[in-house]
């Protein structure tokens, strides 16, 4: 979707609403993990330097619909405060006089965040009268929370129509570019690698994916149903036994495709998932009946870093294993250090689509090794299966239309 980008607008001495996704883990009343507040950082310091009166809204948890305590976003702003080097005020709702009168008192280049959205139950059931007393606050509307754009809700969708022009923050422009990229014209071979514990997660994506790439790799406990699928024993590991026919015409449709479904060839079994038994390597035709499959193994993890070095475009969704659990966790972060190792160079384009695929690489501080990690899980998802994101779609054409 080509859409207008902040890069477009003139924001000086205009006052700016800007979506973000400050959705981040609070740990002791601190932000434990600041990955998505500096992920906004771009946006929010081109409008102070362009002199915009800034305010930050986002969601934090699911608070149901009501004030909680444990989620305000005051957190936040405290630790915008500390990486953009500059004072971020806070108010303690999101519409209503306080946050009327703080939106006021903005002077051109000051920061104010909205507390959590998500205190008012009308954020997410997408309500017109509280869209419009959102966009009261502001001249102009920025979208920069990809990992909320799959959401039709009044902070990412029904503000668009109170506000003009609403446009995209260069996170969001970022996305757009890469995964839009990656559907529309990859460098070939295209690639895509599936993980994760279930196939009926991933079955939309996957099969969207058949009609465009030239190998699908398959990892995680997703691969004991294809497994089931193909006659194999599967032990005690996680099988959708209502999606064993899935499997199998995935497994069809790769084949009328083109496609090279691949497979693991062997995987680390254990007694339990928790680590107290780290398990041994197995071949896949081969898993024992009392065992469990956690992780590929090291013959799939070659396999699979070939193909990878060979390719042109690398999308990665989902974990190769329990990769949280350390005796269970070389598949997924050989696949990280794979991507990283093929992206040198900039000889492949490599992207991790967000959730579990985004944490693995960050953990194996391989986070700046690759071309592009989404910030959205759900939204990335639902992008690749070409779905079209209601926060994305309510921004304005760069023609100037919806």
């Amino acid at each position: 979707m080509e859409k207008m980008s902040l890069r477009d607008v003139e924001v000086a001495d205009k006052t700016v609403l800007v979506r973000v996704d400050f959705n981040v883990p609070l740990k002791g009343g601190e932000v434990a993990d600041e990955t998505r507040i500096r992920a906004s950082l771009p946006t929010i310091r081109d409008l102070v330097e362009r002199g915009a009166r800034t305010i930050l809204c986002s969601h934090l948890g699911r608070p149901k619909g009501k004030p909680d305590p444990e989620k305000s976003l005051r957190p936040a702003a405290g630790r915008l405060s500390d990486l953009i080097g500059r004072e971020v005020r806070f108010a303690s709702d999101c519409v209503g006089e306080e946050a009327e009168e703080a939106a006021r008192s903005l002077a051109n280049g000051d920061l104010l965040l909205l507390e959590n959205l998500r205190f008012h139950a009308e954020e997410e059931a997408n309500d017109d009268g509280f869209s419009r007393r959102l966009a009261s606050l502001a001249d102009l509307y920025v979208n920069d929370a990809f990992g909320s754009a799959h959401r039709a809700h009044a902070s990412t969708e029904g503000v668009t129509k109170h506000l003009s022009p609403c446009v995209a923050g260069f996170l969001m422009e970022k996305e757009l570019e890469y995964l839009g990229s990656a559907l529309a014209d990859p460098r070939r071979p295209f690639v895509a690698i599936l993980g994760g514990a279930k196939i009926s997660g991933k079955i939309d994506v996957m099969e969207s994916l058949l009609e465009k790439v030239d190998a699908l790799l398959v990892g995680g406990a997703m691969m004991f149903t294809f497994l089931r699928a193909e006659g194999e024993r599967t032990g005690r590991s996680l099988v959708e036994e209502d999606r064993v026919e899935t499997a199998r015409r995935v497994a069809a449709r790769a084949r009328e495709r083109g496609v090279d479904l691949r497979m693991p060839v062997d995987c680390r079994v254990s007694a339990s998932t928790d680590g107290t038994d780290p398990g041994r390597i197995v071949s896949v035709t081969a898993i024992p009946d009392e065992a469990i499959g956690v992780d590929i193994g090291p013959g799939t993890l070659e396999s699979y870093r070939r193909l990878i070095e060979s390719a042109g475009t690398v999308v990665w969704n989902g974990p190769m294993g329990i990769f949280e659990v350390t005796a269970f966790s070389e598949g997924t972060f050989g696949v990280a250090g794979a991507l990283a190792d093929a992206t040198m160079g900039a000889k492949t384009v490599t992207i991790v689509g967000g959730g579990d695929s985004a944490a693995a690489v960050v953990q194996a501080g391989l986070a700046d090794k690759v071309s592009h990690v989404s910030t959205g899980g759900g939204a990335s998802l639902e992008f690749l299966e070409g779905k079209v994101l209601p926060g994305v779609a309510a921004l304005t054409d760069a023609g100037g239309g919806r």
